[in-house]
């Protein structure tokens, strides 16, 4: 069996990461999903807790019929120093075989640690990235279509939109 590690924020998820994901699935059994900077809330760059981003994903996942059994979907917070950070992945995943990520940081530190590292197919990266929907959530632009609409629908429920213009006021 071969398990494979992605690694990102999705603040929010977005097509993208449905995109990265099926593909990933398409060459792995399994595949761990670490949620990055899980400390992380409430702030313009990480406005959705740990949890919430680890309930979006689930949701995105199984509007795109994907097998939830062969998915683990886990909260990593940043350790602060680049050289133990690879260990500290190490220590709250199951064991995984191959990693996928177009971060050069990401690829140097794992690759430094032994694994074998792919690139990740990009799906509209230009249009997808999770800033460009946040600034859209600020402005009052069409972000809705860059997610998939469960994401979209969880996001509305939680007043993830007012809540992001919230915390831009108490920022500027």
């Amino acid at each position: 069996m071969r398990r494979g590690l992605f690694v990102g924020r999705f603040q929010p998820p977005h097509l993208g990461h449905v995109h990265a994901i099926k593909t990933v699935l398409a060459e792995c059994d399994e595949l761990v999903i670490v949620v990055g900077s899980a400390q992380y809330s409430h702030t313009l760059e990480n406005p959705f807790t740990a949890g919430e981003r680890v309930e979006m994903i689930r949701q995105a996942l199984a509007e795109e019929n994907i097998d939830l059994a062969r998915v683990y979907i886990i909260p990593v917070p940043d350790v602060g120093e680049h050289s133990v950070w690879v260990a500290r992945v190490k220590s709250f995943c199951p064991s995984f075989h191959v990693v996928y990520t177009n971060n050069p940081l990401v690829r140097r530190l794992f690759e430094e640690g032994g694994y074998e590292v792919k690139p990740v197919n990009l799906y509209q990266r230009d249009l997808e990235m999770g800033a460009r929907i946040r600034e859209l959530m600020l402005r009052g632009g069409d972000w809705e279509s860059l997610v998939p609409r469960s994401v979209a629908e969880y996001i509305k429920r939680i007043g993830g939109v007012e809540r992001l213009r919230t915390i831009a006021q108490k920022d500027y």
